[in-house]
């Protein structure tokens, strides 16, 4: 039997089993090969190999083997550019085959994760904040830049933020969803699906087809974990879905890393417990890639255009933060820091400038944030 044949059958027994029958499709792979099971299913005669707790399943799986054309189902799937990989294959990503739970098989588009290289799950709020966007951008960019694989869900804020600066850095990024592949969740990142779909990679263990549904995301989550090395949260609020995929990186045996924010945020409260209860301080992306690639140096496109930035412009982006700040307030502070007077309609000027070079941006009015 051809490769493509074995696929197409373990394709159709994984289906056969159904989401949640994980346990009984290693089982049933360690005691038969899936065209034998399927034979054995199409003369209604597996009973005998599925006794105790699985053996209700056996009549789902004969009804599946009658019902199914093996052959022309893996046509389908792999005309459509999706791939499947069974845990038994060496295709199979290594990180996950001795995680607490693995799943069975998985399908893809694009490329999976290189098993020699570093991987990070870089997660954290939907709704964050304008510190946390420019921080997740900034490590997703930095660290892919350095060779560092960027993991995470495609959810709105900082998992999908972190993943589009990876793309953009020219790094590595794979999404690991909630749903089938072939389903772009949530759809408002459908210019990112895209895009992981011809640089990167998108991944899940529910068939095609399986819309998302609020129980298989806390599934989805030891796959994220699991795929990487380490997991960085950059914001979470002190009850939030974020730290479910903390705790399975700590049952992995994974490193938790977190960025810190002020005490006084909602949204840093999570990332603030987190270091109380040990998970590693992480300011920067210099100091976590030291620890991931020790003596690997990161080159820094960021730092190098800020230093283009000097007189007042220069001066004004120091003053910048990532919460909204009053021109009239940047005016003071200007003064008391740089002991130099400085008038609304010239700190308009530079601070309009700074917004068209990316530096900042306005907001409402004349209040300003700083951007990168």
């Amino acid at each position: 039997m051809s490769d493509t044949e074995t696929k197409a059958y373990t394709h159709w027994l994984y289906q056969a089993v159904g989401i949640g029958g994980r346990s009984l499709f290693r089982r049933l792979l360690a005691e038969s090969t899936p065209a034998e099971i399927y034979d054995r299913a199409r003369h209604d005669a597996l009973t005998e190999m599925m006794s105790g707790k699985y053996a209700q399943k056996a009549g789902q799986i004969e009804a599946a083997a009658h019902s199914h054309d093996v052959k022309a189902e893996y046509e389908k799937l792999t005309a459509r550019g999706i791939s499947f990989v069974c845990c038994t294959e060496p295709q199979f990503p290594r990180r996950l085959a001795d995680i607490p739970d693995p799943p069975g098989a998985l399908y893809y588009v694009g490329r999976l994760p290189n098993d020699d290289e570093k991987a990070l799950a870089v997660i954290g709020a939907r709704e964050c904040s304008e510190y946390g966007s420019s921080m997740a951008a900034r490590f997703g960019s930095m660290l892919a830049e350095a060779g560092v694989q960027i993991i995470s869900g495609m959810a709105r804020g900082i998992d999908g933020i972190a993943q589009q600066a990876a793309l953009a850095a020219g790094g590595y990024s794979l999404a690991v969803l909630g749903c089938g592949v072939d389903i772009c969740y949530p759809s408002e990142n459908r210019p990112l699906y895209e895009n992981l779909i011809t640089s990167g990679g998108i991944l899940s263990e529910y068939p095609p087809g399986i819309e998302p549904r609020a129980l298989l995301f806390p599934q989805r989550n030891r796959i994220i974990s699991g795929l990487s090395d380490g997991v960085l949260v950059v914001e979470a609020k002190e009850r939030s879905g974020t730290l479910i995929t903390v705790d399975m990186a700590l049952e992995q045996g994974r490193e938790v890393y977190a960025v810190p924010g002020r005490v006084t945020d909602p949204l840093s409260r999570g990332c603030n417990r987190l270091i109380r209860q040990g998970a590693e301080l992480t300011a920067c992306p210099e100091e976590l890639l030291q620890q991931m690639k020790p003596g690997c140096s990161v080159r820094v496109r960021e730092g190098r255009k800020r230093m283009t930035l000097q007189g007042t412009p220069g001066r004004l982006y120091e003053l910048l933060d990532f919460q909204p700040t009053a021109a009239w307030f940047l005016q003071q502070k200007y003064e008391e820091v740089w002991g130099t007077p400085i008038t609304i309609p010239e700190l308009d000027r530079e601070m309009l400038q700074l917004c068209a070079d990316g530096f900042a941006e306005r907001i409402s009015g004349s209040y300003y944030v700083r951007r990168g």
